[in-house]
């Protein structure tokens, strides 16, 4: 991939990143309850699933989403009941205690790698509309001549690389945040959990 074309892939990966999203109002949430290193799971989790949006987008499952409107409506209910769920469990979780030392990951069942990491993965793949955008936008970054695995591994690990990086600084600022979440940790859990539900309810609304 020539230089000027990889430098506009990147500088469209960092503009997508800073555009809120699930997964990003994710590892704020996990990085507000459980501090940065157990939200680092959450974040690897999310990687995987935008690799696997990633690989499928490059592998046509992008096209058939948009070709079907039955694919794309199962889709897009799975992935919005989801995400309603996901804000129920954050509506009711108990305000995060972080007047001292945040607990051990295995103090909390919530916080528990394995848990934060199925997180990440279900929010980044809960979204069919993202498929969709990638469909779009990667094939115009694609060389014809190049090998699907080495535009997969320069497309997809640039986008990577740049919503990691995001995502720990979000997580990073909310454990800056402790001493106020002290104070208010239920009105936050409550906060996110309701954009959680509100995402879920847009989702199952929109259309291609």
């Amino acid at each position: 991939m020539p230089l000027d074309l990889w430098l506009l892939t990147l500088a469209t990966a960092i503009g997508l990143s800073l555009t809120p999203g699930p997964n990003g109002l994710l590892a704020l949430t996990h990085g507000a309850r459980f501090g940065l290193r157990p939200t680092l799971a959450t974040i690897m989790g999310g990687a995987l699933g935008f690799l696997i949006l990633i690989a499928a987008s490059l592998a046509g499952m992008g096209a058939l989403l948009a070709a079907s409107e039955a694919a794309f409506t199962a889709a897009k209910w799975v992935g919005a009941g989801y995400l309603v769920w996901l804000g129920i469990r954050l509506w009711r979780a108990p305000a995060p205690a972080m007047a001292g030392p945040l607990p051990a990951s295995g103090a909390d069942p919530a916080a528990h790698p394995a848990r934060l990491f199925t997180d990440g993965l279900l929010v980044a793949l809960s979204n069919p509309k993202a498929l969709l955008f990638y469909a779009a936008f990667l094939p115009q970054f694609m060389r014809p001549e190049a090998a699907y695995a080495t535009q997969l591994a320069l497309l997809g690990g640039t986008f990577l690389v740049v919503e990691i990086a995001y995502e720990i600084l979000l997580a990073g600022l909310a454990v800056r945040a402790a001493p106020w979440l002290t104070r208010h940790g239920r009105a936050f859990n409550r906060a996110t959990g309701a954009t959680f539900i509100g995402v879920g309810a847009v989702l199952a609304t929109a259309g291609r």
